[in-house]
């Protein structure tokens, strides 16, 4: 979740913001966790998230044991204002389920959503830390605005076909999902703190009601680790899960990750771990970048102000020649 390592501190501070404040020299990714940052990727940014993971469960009360495999893709992508990405999320899934009498398989769209999230507050907008050149651990000391988070809120719908084993109805359905979320900074960067609140299925006979708890903390310029508290209930399916994990930068566009989750009960019992895979595609915001800095330069150019007396061009050179 949220790869914002020390890289990140460094370019919401020390880098130049052209245009696109929500644009970051490293790839901010959500994975491994499972918590929407509040900043969007980028104006013109398209990142791609994908992951494979397995899964293990045992049911006490049930009796049953059940192991399979799944996959998950995340689609990002800025969009119209700076402060806002458009989502779409699709997990799929399948199991094998052993009971004493049988056994069956389960296997369809876990998920799919599709969503926009909004920027709505942004404690460093307008904001420039100074940097201190001849301290390190000036750079680094405890602010007050640290504990200011940035919000955003999301909004989508759940697509769901009909007779699909993982939703309580064997009629097809769509569904709103909104959530809350905020983000502080903290640590002069390093430490990244992230809260997801959430409404799921809405206006279903079993609206979910949850939230995600994430810290995540740079080691250095390539390392990060991840803790993460996530609870939901609803009258169809409760329960409370920790994980943990860590991603590596392969360079500012990539990174590759691995996680680890699991619950506190028996009804049932779950165990799952993943690796996982985050690509950017920033070429057409590199090439706005460039865009506007050939604008400024001309703003700045005098002789451009002034406008072109092409007759003026012409007496000129025909008095050459008289």
């Amino acid at each position: 979740m949220l790869k914002i390592k020390k890289l990140l501190f460094t370019a919401l501070f020390f880098t130049p913001q052209i245009f696109f404040a929500q644009y970051t020299d490293v790839i901010n990714s959500n994975r491994p966790g499972e918590s929407m940052s509040a900043y969007s990727v980028g104006k013109s940014v398209i990142q791609g998230e994908i992951g494979v993971y397995g899964i293990k469960e045992k049911h006490n009360l049930l009796d049953y044991d059940a192991s399979g495999f799944g996959t998950d893709l995340s689609i990002r992508y800025g969009a119209f204002l700076e402060q806002l990405e458009f989502v779409l999320d699709v997990q799929y899934q399948m199991e094998n389920f052993d009971t004493p009498y049988t056994s069956y398989k389960k296997n369809n769209f876990r998920q799919t959503l599709l969503g926009a999230k909004y920027l709505i507050y942004d404690p460093y907008k307008n904001y420039k830390r100074e940097a201190n050149i001849y301290s390190y651990k000036a750079n680094r000391n405890f602010q007050w605005r640290e504990l200011i988070p940035a919000v955003s809120v999301f909004a989508g719908a759940n697509f769901v076909g009909a007779d699909n084993p993982y939703y309580f109805s064997p009629d097809g359905a769509i569904s709103p999902k909104v959530s809350l979320i905020t983000q502080n900074l903290l640590g002069g960067g390093s430490w990244v703190f992230v809260t997801n609140i959430f409404a799921d299925y809405i206006s279903t006979d079993y609206p979910s009601y949850g939230y995600i708890l994430t810290l995540t903390h740079g080691f250095n310029d390539r390392w990060s680790g991840f803790i993460e508290n996530q609870g939901f209930k609803s009258d169809f399916y409760s329960d409370a899960i920790i994980r943990g994990g860590a991603a590596f930068l392969l360079s500012s566009n990539m990174q590759v990750d691995a996680s680890i989750s699991t619950n506190f009960k028996n009804t049932p019992s779950v165990l799952y771990g993943g690796v996982g895979f985050s690509w950017r595609y920033d070429g057409w915001y590199k090439e706005k970048v460039i865009e506007y800095k050939n604008k400024e330069r001309a703003k700045k150019n005098i002789d451009n102000k002034k406008p072109i007396d092409y007759q003026e061009k012409e007496r000129k050179r025909k008095a050459k020649y008289e």
